[in-house]
């Protein structure tokens, strides 16, 4: 009678099996984090798009568009967007992200726009920005944002051309702006 039963696994056995769930572990990972950053750029362009809504309602209320808001929303636009004023605005979509208010007159035209901002206000650097892992979002600088242009002459940020890194959501193409 021979002592060949065998009772449990082989080391190349349980090395195998550990290779084949870390593949599939990281299949799962990265299709995650694709989904992911899709869902806040979808939730970006909604959000976006009601807000945007709430200052054209209240340009035609007041005949005149709310002022400009340093890293924030300008106040008065709640009676637009829900029957509970005390519902603040959320923070951006992208983890460490921001809404900003934009209404600057450059060079004689009024530009309104909604911002979403990635750097802490007068940032030196990027090393305290937390950019959108997306292709657009590549060679974004402190002054970087998604924007949704209401009108003027939206860009990133006022003291910045045009051509500066940024990313209009509702601009024509919808491309990439200085990438």
């Amino acid at each position: 009678m021979g002592i060949n039963n065998r009772v449990g696994f082989t080391i190349v056995e349980l090395l195998v099996v550990i290779v084949i769930i870390g593949v599939l572990a990281s299949i799962v990972l990265v299709g995650y984090g694709g989904s992911q950053e899709q869902t806040y750029y979808n939730r970006a362009k909604t959000e976006l798009t009601s807000m945007t809504n709430a200052i054209k309602l209240y340009s035609l209320k007041y005949n005149v568009y709310p002022p400009d808001v340093a890293r924030g929303l300008p106040s008065g636009i709640e009676e637009f967007t829900t029957k509970d004023p005390n519902v603040l605005w959320p923070l951006g979509p992208w983890p460490g992200s921001v809404y900003d208010y934009d209404n600057w007159n450059i060079n004689g035209i009024t530009t309104v726009q909604i911002s979403i901002r990635f750097c802490p206000q007068g940032a030196p650097d990027t090393s305290q920005c937390h950019f959108p892992r997306e292709p657009w979002a590549s060679g974004f600088g402190v002054d970087s944002a998604v924007y949704y242009c209401i009108t003027g002459s939206c860009r990133s940020h006022q003291s910045q051309p045009v051509t500066y890194p940024g990313y209009c959501l509702n601009c024509p193409g919808n491309k990439p702006i200085g990438t």
